[in-house]
């Protein structure tokens, strides 16, 4: 493998599968990965604890105010081969993944002082290279000289169905997990992602696309795997 530690960034739809990818290749390489989607999904967990978040939307200057004071960091369990996210020094892995945090976090996203938040933290992360990014603006915001651009889709339906085999394999006995309302959830992050006026989840003009609606995750893998021989970064 070529001694050189490049920046990976993979962009893409929600529930495409970009966290998984990411964190199989950072494993293959010997690289660190960086869930962003995750930091988002943090900030919003925190904005719905402390009542920034109602039905009347979001308190933005209560929110801004904290903002500097959240510690967002990662630590990878090996027992259980989990990527962990730690906020403000207790873990939210769990609360952050629930349809709650889902519904709001593409709001939350697309403001402007939260946004520039992440991306400050997510370059200082990747500074020194030997990293795999994903999210929705890595490729043309956070690292747009990254070193291999990816960007990851499938379905509607293939994602929707994905993101409900998986909350189900969490909490079977949840009745609340309807396959319906995770599609409407889909397609409503696809629209607020692509449409935001801060930072649109776009690919990149030198991104190679990456549709996995019909691939495993070994099938996947390969394929990135000869994309990275090829640009000599693996």
């Amino acid at each position: 493998m070529n001694n050189r530690k490049g920046v990976i960034a993979i962009d893409g739809h929600s529930s495409c599968g970009k966290s998984t990818v990411a964190k199989d290749l950072a494993k293959e390489l010997g690289y660190v990965y960086i869930d962003t989607g995750a930091m988002y999904r943090a900030v919003t967990l925190f904005a719905m604890q402390n009542g920034f978040i109602s039905e009347n939307g979001i308190n933005e200057s209560a929110l801004k105010a904290v903002l500097n004071d959240l510690n967002i960091t990662f630590k990878y369990q090996a027992e259980e081969k989990l990527n962990e996210t730690f906020l403000n020094g207790l873990s939210v892995e769990n609360e952050i993944r629930g349809l709650r945090v889902s519904n709001n976090v593409s709001a939350v996203s697309t403001i402007a002082f939260v946004r520039h938040r992440m991306v400050e933290l997510q370059q200082a992360m990747g500074k020194e290279g030997g990293i795999v990014m994903d999210g929705r603006d890595i490729g043309t915001v956070v690292f747009p000289d990254a070193d291999l651009k990816l960007f990851m889709t499938a379905s509607p339906e293939i994602r929707a169905q994905r993101r409900y085999d998986e909350l189900k394999d969490k909490d079977p006995s949840d009745t609340s997990i309807a396959l319906d309302s995770i599609l409407e959830n889909v397609k409503h992050r696809d629209h607020v992602d692509s449409t935001r006026k801060e930072s649109p989840l776009k690919q990149a003009e030198d991104a190679v696309l990456l549709d996995n609606s019909h691939m495993n995750k070994t099938e996947q893998m390969d394929w990135i795997m000869n994309v990275l021989k090829e640009r000599n970064l693996a």
